[in-house]
């Protein structure tokens, strides 16, 4: 039987500040900060994260900081105990990512295996599948991904065509997912399926967990427009799937993929506690954190020209407004003064703060940004650039978010949905995609 929580807290809302039990939030910051000088490799200069953190060598130098991180009792600070966590609260996650800033951390499970995927599984997994799951993951032992969009559904999650068909103790799984971020390489994926062709959209869904790499599923690689390619596009070909990897109610994965986008809301805004902090604009170097805009000034020898100071002034206030807000909300909905949909507005706000800091960095760099002839910060931002609509598009674009606010919390009007009432097996929808020859 899975689990479906109906007290108002969940299992991931963790406690803000320290409880008695805890340990005290000072003297966990001067062991985590002595461990890491004694144990941890600083970052190179002028670096924000592992190095080459995409290659197979980077992914592989990820887990191991995960079993490192993990043998010391510094991995999962958030995360129960009981599963292979610290149980400590948010004050000690974001003084363990204060100090953790200068060091080699395995951020490439930030998103979306520690911050999304995992407090999802612990609010609606069963405790076998918990036990199972969780403190592997914490171990870095697996990695996960969501199977979420599809070919045919745009934004429009509740319109899946991907479906799981009830066979005795299996699900058989056939339909296609697109831009899953990561999953040639990851272990593990929460999938949202259609379980119900005879109600309304939203009520015949499910949530299954699927091991990635097994007969019956392809996983194919999409290169974008800077070159990468971790994006995905899966085809499922009639895969059995265990009936007890089901992940909350059958019929009910709405209610999974709900909390689900919270929490992504939250991590694609820099406000989840399961993953390290990210401060937004800036770069950890050995001795300092510094931002990407004053190092192409220094770069190019800008800092005595009034305009690019006023842009690199612009750039700062975004930089400091945004993780004040994402604290602020992050505390509302943490104490119940906020509903849980308010996390659209930290995702709005790092989405929009990132696109602004990208176009602000290009109009300070000008055509070093451009040519991409001189190596240094200015060439780097051209990347950063073509890749800016990544936060506006991840977790539901700038648009979603802003219905989101709108109807969820400040309580206006639903926009008007012609399939609202109607079974879904009568309504319009494109051809559900097949697998490539």
């Amino acid at each position: 039987m899975a689990n479906t929580p109906t007290a108002s807290r969940m299992p991931s809302d963790i406690p803000a500040q320290p409880t008695p039990e805890m340990e005290d939030v000072d003297a966990f910051r001067e062991r985590a900060r002595a461990w890491l000088a004694a144990r941890m490799k600083p970052l190179p200069p002028g670096e924000w994260e592992i190095p080459n953190r995409d290659t197979d060598e980077g992914v592989q130098h990820a887990r191991d900081l995960m079993a490192k991180l993990f043998d010391a009792g510094f991995s999962g600070i958030c995360f129960p105990k009981e599963y292979g966590g610290q149980g400590l609260s948010v004050a000690h996650m974001r003084a363990w990512s204060e100090e953790a800033q200068r060091y080699e951390m395995p951020t490439k499970f930030n998103i979306p295996t520690l911050t999304i995927l995992l407090p999802t599984l612990l609010d609606y997994g069963t405790e076998a599948q918990k036990q199972e799951h969780i403190p592997k993951t914490l171990r870095g032992e697996e990695m996960w991904v969501q199977f979420l969009s599809e070919p045919t559904g745009g934004s429009d999650l509740a319109g899946a065509l991907t479906k799981a068909t009830r066979d005795g103790d299996v699900y058989v799984l056939s339909g296609s997912k697109i831009w899953s971020s990561g999953a040639y390489r990851a272990d593990y994926a929460l999938c949202l399926c259609r379980t119900n062709w005879d109600v309304q959209k939203h009520r015949g869904l499910s949530v299954l967990l699927v091991k990635i790499h097994q007969p019956g599923i392809q996983v194919e690689q999409i290169r974008q427009i800077n070159g990468s390619m971790e994006f995905c596009q899966e085809f499922f070909d009639d895969v059995p799937i265990p009936a007890d990897q089901l992940v909350g109610e059958e019929d009910d994965g709405w209610t999974v993929v709900s909390r689900l986008l919270q929490h992504e809301r939250s991590a694609v805004g820099n406000g989840s506690a399961f993953g390290v902090i990210m401060q937004l604009g800036a770069r950890r170097t050995r001795g300092e954190t510094t931002d990407p805009l004053v190092d192409i000034t220094k770069q190019l020898g800008l800092g005595a020209d009034p305009t690019t100071r006023q842009l690199v002034a612009e750039g700062r206030v975004l930089s400091l407004v945004q993780p004040a807000l994402v604290d602020r909300v992050g505390t509302g909905i943490r104490a119940g003064k906020l509903p849980g949909p308010s996390s659209a507005l930290m995702k709005l706000a790092n989405a929009t703060t990132g696109i602004a800091r990208a176009e602000l960095a290009v109009k300070i760099a000008g055509s070093a940004a451009a040519a991409w002839v001189e190596p240094g910060p200015a060439s780097q931002q051209a990347g950063v650039f073509l890749s800016r609509q990544t936060a506006a598009l991840a977790g539901g674009s700038n648009e979603i978010q802003r219905n989101i606010i709108s109807e969820r919390v400040l309580g206006m009007p639903r926009e008007f949905a012609p399939d609202k009432d109607a079974a879904f097996k009568d309504v319009k929808r494109n051809t559900i995609p097949t697998r490539k020859p």
